[in-house]
């Protein structure tokens, strides 16, 4: 059996499918750190793994970035972007490097398994093959892989066939990597000559790229096609379902087939703010012959405030292995698993999410035609109300969600990553060491 080290950035979005792996990991036998905020421990060794903190600098309250950077709240645009890829994700890179450092001088590992976001990962794949463990990158959100045939990551344009398409996305990397980033692109080049003697080697987004492997935790036909494509990225399909144990609400019964079924959700980090999607779907379909099922992901149910339509029902948390078989609409803000699990499903979707990945991810299902995508964070209740309508009218969009759930069906994530995971044994491996005492 093998030692991994799971290192991920402290956001409840990236913890949870990592650890979701790493619960695989140790159900095959193998010994399973896991590096991250000390918010999470609990959780961590719930899970069965061994916990070890981030440093002080790096340990960043990304579910609540407002609050730890009050500096942040109202950037809009690219300064918000330049804000959280220097602060939040590039300046902790150096103390992730030294904490993975310091674990991997004090006990064997045969792999470090990282999510795009934690550039200490970046920083070590720089090293020496010789010198370090394998570097598999982990992809929980759209794939980041640097083409000629796709925009820069982030920006949540779609692939132009042919050469204008080409010249296109090299005229968008320019202003991507020069303008918007450049000064974050410096920081971050500087930073690796400071800890491993060289730079970044390429664009910082697009570093997952260049690690030893990369898995992308969804199908081929939910990513764009890349000719390009370097060989270390393996499509996995997308993490298996968790299995739900919120008990369902005492409207259930509700869900009995007679009216279409929409289901409305900002997931449970992204809903400070209901006015964004959740109370525009609300009111665009007041007056329809739809059933509105609505996901607080955790608020009380009082949030919403005001009297709620007829058609309307609300729960904290939904079960939702037993609720998405019977949903015909998702409307969301993005977030990629709720997303997956939709498309798993054959359901078409609505999306309005423009920060994060969010942005990567409504793009790539309105590309898909597996659904619309409003191209906005604050959804106007009338374009919810004629998106809906025409999801729910035009069968192509289910036809599409069809077809990237049958793709999604025939997948075995848990397969393919042992299979990567085997498949580094012609690495060179760290030379083994005496723990430190």
């Amino acid at each position: 059996m093998s030692s991994y080290l799971i290192t991920c950035t402290p956001a409840h979005g990236h913890v949870v499918p990592l650890l979701q792996i790493a619960r695989h990991l140790l159900a095959q036998g193998h010994d399973v750190s896991f590096l991250t905020s000390s918010r999470y421990a609990e959780r961590v060794e719930a899970a069965g793994a061994r916990f070890l903190p981030l440093p002080a600098e790096a340990d960043v309250d990304l579910d609540d970035a407002d609050g730890a950077f009050p500096e942040r709240v109202g950037l809009t645009g690219p300064a918000a972007l330049r804000f959280d890829m220097s602060t939040l994700f590039v300046r902790p890179g150096a103390a992730q490097l030294a904490a993975v450092r310091a674990e991997i001088d004090a006990r064997p590992v045969d792999a470090i398994l990282t999510e795009p976001l934690f550039v200490g990962g970046a920083l070590l794949q720089l090293l020496p093959a010789s010198e370090r463990p394998p570097v598999v990158v982990l992809g929980i959100f759209p794939l980041g892989a640097r083409s000629k045939d796709t925009a820069p990551f982030g920006l949540g344009v779609t692939p132009m066939p042919g050469p204008f398409g080409r010249l296109r996305n090299a005229a968008l990397r320019m202003v991507a990597e020069r303008a918007i980033f450049g000064g974050v692109q410096k920081e971050a080049d500087d930073m690796a000559r400071r800890e491993v003697g060289r730079d970044l080697g390429g664009f910082v987004l697009d570093w997952a790229g260049r690690a030893d492997a990369y898995v992308q935790f969804t199908v081929p036909e939910f990513e764009y096609p890349r000719p390009d494509l370097p060989a270390s990225v393996t499509f996995a399909g997308p993490l298996p379902p968790l299995a739900s144990e919120a008990p369902v609400p005492d409207w259930w019964a509700d869900l009995d087939g007679s009216r279409p079924v929409v289901h409305v959700t900002q997931g449970t980090i992204a809903n400070s703010d209901f006015g964004q999607l959740v109370l525009p779907t609300i009111t665009a379909l007041a007056a329809s012959d739809v059933l509105v099922v609505v996901s607080t992901g955790g608020r009380p149910v009082d949030a919403l405030t005001g009297r709620l339509p007829d058609n309307v029902r609300v729960a904290e948390y939904l079960p939702y292995d037993r609720l998405l078989p019977l949903v015909d609409v998702l409307v969301t803000n993005g977030g990629y698993g709720g997303v997956q699990q939709a498309l798993a499903h054959g359901i078409p979707l609505v999306v309005a999410g423009q920060t994060e990945d969010k942005v990567e991810v409504c793009a790539r299902v309105g590309w898909s035609g597996a659904g619309v995508n409003l191209r906005t964070s604050t959804a106007a209740p009338a374009k919810v109300a004629s998106a809906v309508e025409r999801v729910l009218s035009d069968p192509s969009f289910r036809t599409n969600a069809e077809r990237i759930g049958a793709s999604m069906a025939s997948a075995d994530a848990w397969r393919s990553l042992d299979d990567v995971l085997r498949g580094l044994g012609e690495h060179p491996k760290l030379p083994r060491r005496s723990a430190r005492h």
